[in-house]
């Protein structure tokens, strides 16, 4: 198939992974000082370290004659285009990222970007949750993005409060018995 069929630098959109658009029309790119330095960690890697490398291995196999059957310089390629695709993701994340200290914030009776936040459910199980920036989510340790659901049912709420929200398995009610301001590194 000709090269002129295939669109592969088009305009970046504020997309994840999965090529949906995680942040709001318009929103601000809320992060945890800890998130922030990862992503701009990330981001400083495959500038300085891992492009260099691959744009080596491809210099390389392109010195070595035949391109069309040269498997260092096809993946090698292939490889640059994914870590130039993520470098601009992360560029655009950074660009428009507004770092936000959970330990700075000075009404720790109410919940906002950066709480850790213990709730009890309607069977008395209880559970803590990080409200973090949408890059930094990880459902394993606890940490929710601030566009979620839960999160958005639980900021500006108070200590004692409980909240109603729609989850998958229907409407839910959680009472805050806990709210902290925490490093989230």
């Amino acid at each position: 198939m000709s090269k002129a069929f295939v669109r592969e630098d088009g305009p970046e959109e504020e997309e994840g992974e999965d090529g949906v658009s995680l942040l709001p029309p318009g929103g601000r790119n809320y992060m945890t000082p800890a998130g922030h330095a990862r992503m701009q960690a990330e981001l400083q890697r495959l500038v300085r370290t891992e492009r260099p490398e691959v744009v080596n291995v491809v210099s390389w196999a392109a010195g070595n004659g035949d391109r069309s059957e040269n498997g260092d310089y096809i993946y090698g390629k292939r490889r640059l285009r994914e870590i130039d695709r993520r470098i601009r993701f992360l560029g655009k994340r950074l660009e428009n990222s507004v770092v936000v200290d959970p330990r700075r914030q000075e009404n720790t009776g109410q919940v906002f970007f950066g709480a850790t936040v213990t709730i009890l459910d309607e069977t008395g199980a209880q559970a803590t949750y990080s409200i973090v920036g949408i890059d930094e989510t990880d459902p394993e340790q606890g940490r929710i993005s601030w566009i979620s659901p839960l999160a958005r049912a639980l900021i500006k709420a108070r200590l004692g409060d409980t909240v109603r929200f729609l989850a998958p398995g229907g409407v839910r009610e959680l009472e805050i018995v806990d709210i902290q301001y925490l490093d989230l590194a």
